[in-house]
């Protein structure tokens, strides 16, 4: 038996050595001899027999050997992993648009599950998680002893059923909430015409909000859509808003990038070797018709959202907007083992149109706007105005109830214009995009020149004589008229 399981564990070697490439510069990797790596694996097959053998319960040798691979993998990068068969089916599942569970998106931070985003309209997106947030127990088990898989597979159920979570934020104490699973559709491509806030009814200054949740499976199609429909509307540009968007699809990111872009580069990836080099292009072809965009990031935009925010602004086609995105820029492949499993592996970088990592560094906006509450410095009745003297006349036709005041208790809930109204980002990004218009139409007035100015001066001049000889000649006409008469 230990014969073959040596065969079994040889197997894999060779997968390992295509996705490790976390060299680290002050510490260069020091790589075993053919002899050293067998030595090493004849101690794995030891330990494993001696544990079976010894534990003090019935150990399930199928998961020691689960475990043992996905530990190798994950040595490499928080990224990287071994997917059972059921964890590759419900890979494939979520691939394809829907699935089951609490729709967040996590990764591993030193032993701990760090939450990435959350997707719109979610359990999760309902119950206040955000990007940055910790989860320390699910269902008051540790999740510190838990792979990646193993914690996602937790959180996971039929929908309908309850889990409870201990989440931590930043500067504030540990909350424990029950959430309700679901099944996650995820519409991945929103889209509507907005205006500013502060905007007159009667507004022409059209804006074109895109909201992309994550980027999947029909991403492409659908953000071809929101440009034809929005198009229509003769909107003055777009907000491209990629906050709390986890990734997806490198071929849906180089899509959404190529729909506003009419050439350049989009991004490269670098594996490896030094000749593993893959760049992706514009194809000809604005959808957006070189309308201003704003691109709208936060801590919560990763991987493909990087990707397009990079994009668009490496090649001058969108003003970034927001704060310091999350920095995942490595590219990761499913490779099927043969029997239904399949390991998550690493196996290049992303690099923006300039040449920039996004791993570990993420997306600098060009101006950062942090989200922000708006606080009203004037008060909407004066303190000191008629009503506040000492026996002022009362207005007998005022209505009293229009004087109440509600209550916290009594607060209707908020509509879509009023959300937009406290979303100060999406408030300066639209002003941005008002802004870029305003000075795209000035641009595309052309200056006066001397000679220009001349023409025009003389047509003027001409015109000026046209009016003086059409004058004399009614003068004239007049005159004539006038000796008729005598």
């Amino acid at each position: 038996m230990l014969k073959k399981f040596m065969v079994l564990v040889a197997l894999l070697v060779p997968i390992t050595a295509v996705g490790a490439d976390k060299a680290k510069d002050e510490e260069p990797v020091e790589h075993l001899t053919d002899e050293e790596i067998y030595e090493q694996l004849k101690k794995f097959a030891l330990v494993f027999e001696v544990a079976r053998d010894n534990f003090v319960e019935e150990a399930d040798e199928k998961k020691m050997l689960e475990s043992a691979m996905n530990g190798m993998l994950q040595a490499l990068d928080p990224h990287s992993s071994y997917l059972s068969a059921d964890d590759f089916k419900e890979f494939n599942d979520k691939s394809l648009g829907e699935f089951g569970g609490l729709g967040i998106q996590i990764t591993s931070d030193r032993g701990a599950v760090r939450v990435i985003s959350p997707i719109d309209d979610t359990p999760a997106d309902k119950a206040g998680i955000k990007a940055g947030d910790y989860i320390t127990h699910i269902d008051d088990e540790p999740v510190f002893d838990m792979t990646l898989n193993q914690a996602t597979k937790k959180m996971k159920g039929r929908p309908g059923t309850k889990v409870k979570l201990t989440v931590v934020s930043e500067g504030e104490e540990p909350r424990t909430i029950t959430l309700k699973r679901a099944i996650i559709k995820v519409e991945s491509v929103k889209y509507e015409v907005k205006t500013m806030a502060d905007a007159e009814e009667d507004t022409d200054e059209k804006i074109g909000y895109i909201r992309i949740s994550d980027f999947g499976a029909t991403t492409s199609k659908e953000i071809n859509k929101a440009l034809e429909k929005l198009e229509k509307e003769d909107v003055i540009g777009y907000v491209l808003d990629v906050r709390n968007n986890p990734g997806g699809y490198l071929t849906a990111a180089i899509d959404v990038a190529d729909a506003f872009l009419d050439a350049g580069e989009i991004v490269s990836t670098r594996g490896k070797q030094k000749t593993d080099i893959e760049r992706n292009y514009a194809k000809p072809g604005d959808l957006a018709n070189g309308k201003p965009v704003v691109v709208l990031i936060n801590h919560g935009s990763a991987s493909a959202s990087e990707i397009v925010a990079g994009a668009l602004q490496d090649n001058g086609r969108a003003l970034v907007m927001g704060s310091q995105s999350f920095g995942k820029g490595s590219v990761q492949q499913q490779k099927p083992l043969g029997d239904g499993t399949a390991i998550h592996i690493t196996i290049a970088r992303y690099y923006t149109p300039s040449g920039r990592s996004i791993q570990n560094e993420g997306i600098t906006p060009d101006i950062e706007v942090l989200q922000s509450k708006i606080e009203v410095l004037e008060r909407k009745e004066s303190l000191y105005s008629e009503a506040s003297f000492k026996n002022s006349l009362k207005n007998e036709d005022a209505d009293s109830d229009k004087n109440k005041k509600k209550s916290d208790d009594d607060e209707e809930e908020l509509t879509d214009e009023e959300k937009d109204a406290l979303d100060y980002q999406l408030q300066r990004a639209m002003d941005m995009v008002r802004a870029m218009a305003t000075l795209k139409e000035r641009a595309s007035v052309v200056p006066a020149t001397p000679e220009s100015q001349a023409v025009l001066d003389a047509e003027i001049l001409g015109d000026d004589d046209a009016d003086a000889d059409s004058k004399a000649k009614d003068s004239d006409d007049d005159s004539g008229d006038a000796a008729k008469d005598k």
